[in-house]
């Protein structure tokens, strides 16, 4: 399955998101360069047009469907920042959307998809359950569903994270991401593998949101429990696709504590004055934790997105 999915497809995708999706800076951040003792460079994905990465998929999807089929309705299922792309690409192609969303979704994510004239369904409790209502509902109503971690051009969407930072730093020997479903994952892997095969590809993500992580170990799709996480947007379950994904792009894979999320969270804010989500974080967490030593230099790491409630970012930095 990952061998099917084609880089060329993320070249094609470039010219789309280059008309609407920032370019966004890579950084190198002196402070995580010290801890790490090697140098280490943010991608800010947490500076992109939703706060997210998100957009570059979403947008990639929207734009290779029909107008026929735009006008029919675009369903998606998010823990919000998919969402948050898939409405502003639908209020781009002025086409109706309604986003799926578990009623733990922060309300910066909730209000911001409704901002974006999307119609908000919070009624789940978790993400999973919020996906199989968002999949009936399409059904129901002869809308297209966009997944938020497969589908060729949703994954072509997110690979162009790693065009931009070959562009930038030809030189990178280690890229650390985020890994919930496995979409950006499976973007950046396949385009890495392909045009630069020693880089290494690093994995983290929560503890409380390792399905990934426990799939690997098990050589087998593991469900994991819903419980509550700073890395919101890294929860839920994988499928098959992703598990091969995992498998055929990481070179090793790190789960980091909350407790570790929240330290890199408040790290962030203090020493780099941004704002990131827990999701955004794990891979700075790792640093922090000190698994970096076996990371060739230099070092980039997606800081995936940004969408956190001021009030719980507060706390964090404040605690």
């Amino acid at each position: 399955m990952f061998d099917d999915l084609r880089a060329t497809a993320l070249f094609a995708a470039t010219p789309r998101q280059r008309a609407v999706a920032r370019r966004t800076p890579l950084r190198l951040s002196l402070a995580l360069s010290e801890r790490a003792d090697r140098d280490v460079y943010l991608k800010l994905e947490c500076a992109q047009v939703t706060g997210s990465f998100k957009l570059r998929g979403a947008f990639n999807t929207v734009a290779t469907l029909s107008p026929n089929v735009r006008a029919r309705g675009i369903v998606a299922s998010s823990a919000g920042n998919h969402g948050l792309g898939v409405a502003w690409s639908a209020r781009h192609f002025s086409a109706p959307a309604t986003i799926f969303v578990p009623r733990t979704a922060p309300r910066v994510k909730r209000d911001g998809i409704a901002a974006l004239g999307a119609t908000v369904n919070d009624e789940e409790p978790h993400y999973d359950a919020a996906m199989a209502r968002a999949i009936e509902f399409a059904r129901e109503h002869g809308a297209t569903f966009i997944h938020p971690c497969t589908g060729d051009a949703l994954i072509a969407g997110q690979g162009t994270v790693a065009i931009e930072v070959l562009e930038e730093l030809p030189s990178v020997a280690t890229f650390v991401t985020p890994v919930g479903g496995g979409g950006l994952l499976g973007g950046c892997g396949v385009l890495l593998r392909r045009v630069a095969p020693g880089v290494r590809i690093v994995g983290a993500q929560s503890e409380n949101t390792a399905a990934m992580a426990r799939s690997l170990a098990a050589s087998a799709v593991v469900s994991i429990p819903s419980v509550p996480t700073l890395a919101d947007g890294l929860a839920g379950d994988i499928d098959e696709l992703a598990l091969d994904i995992g498998r055929h792009a990481l070179d090793a894979m790190h789960t980091v504590s909350e407790r570790a999320i929240a330290g890199a969270i408040a790290f962030l804010a203090r020493e780099e004055q941004l704002t990131v989500e827990g999701s955004g974080a794990v891979g700075v967490a790792a640093v922090l934790e000190g698994l970096a030593a076996d990371w060739p230099n230099p070092v980039v790491i997606v800081v995936s997105g940004g969408n956190i409630d001021r009030d719980r970012l507060d706390a964090i930095v404040a605690g």
